[in-house]
């Protein structure tokens, strides 16, 4: 008869712990996170460029309806992309120093605007302020033959630095950065 209770007892136990311990665990998100990286290897971790930013997918939908035209832009989705320098770059005209900032952009039909901002921990753009900005630099905006259903954020080695390429469907833009 002990013997019965004391299973009773561990069996109640374990049932009320495993329970009262499990976790409900989100599914994947739409808009997965990623980052890249300068240098770009995983093999040099020494780094000078992270950007940490969400992945939203086309699934269909207009690029223009998603990002519109003379709109802030939190430059990926959910929260806005977060661009971290590890020594100073120049950012256009504008000598940043090493730390973390919101990326921000606004799309133009020929021309994107391209915004370091002091403020972190945004979700997307609702919250921009213009007189927190840090760098502001306009870029061309071209058109690519792959389409990229991702939008998608890479980075390659230039003469002055490095070259941030953004790109989504066939939109590219591409924002030197220089060190």
């Amino acid at each position: 008869m002990k013997t019965i209770i004391k299973t009773l007892v561990l069996t109640m136990v374990f049932v009320f712990s495993y329970t009262s311990h499990a976790q409900k665990f989100p599914d994947l998100d739409k808009s997965p996170m990623d980052a890249a990286t300068y240098p770009g290897s995983y093999k040099i971790a020494d780094k000078i460029i992270k950007i940490v930013y969400s992945r939203p997918q086309l699934n269909g939908r207009d690029i223009a309806k998603l990002t519109p035209n003379d709109e802030v832009w939190r430059t990926g989705a959910n929260e806005a992309a977060e661009i971290t320098f590890y020594k100073p770059v120049m950012f256009g005209n504008t000598k940043v120093k090493p730390g973390t900032y919101s990326l921000f952009t606004i799309p133009g039909e020929k021309e994107w605007t391209v915004i370091l901002s002091s403020d972190i921990n945004v979700w997307g753009a609702y919250t921009y302020k213009k007189d927190h900005d840090v760098a502001r630099m306009k870029v061309p905006a071209s058109q690519g033959k792959d389409i990229l259903e991702a939008f998608s954020i890479v980075f390659e080695e230039s003469e002055s630095g490095a070259v941030m390429h953004m790109g989504w469907g066939t939109l590219r833009v591409s924002v030197p950065i220089s060190f």
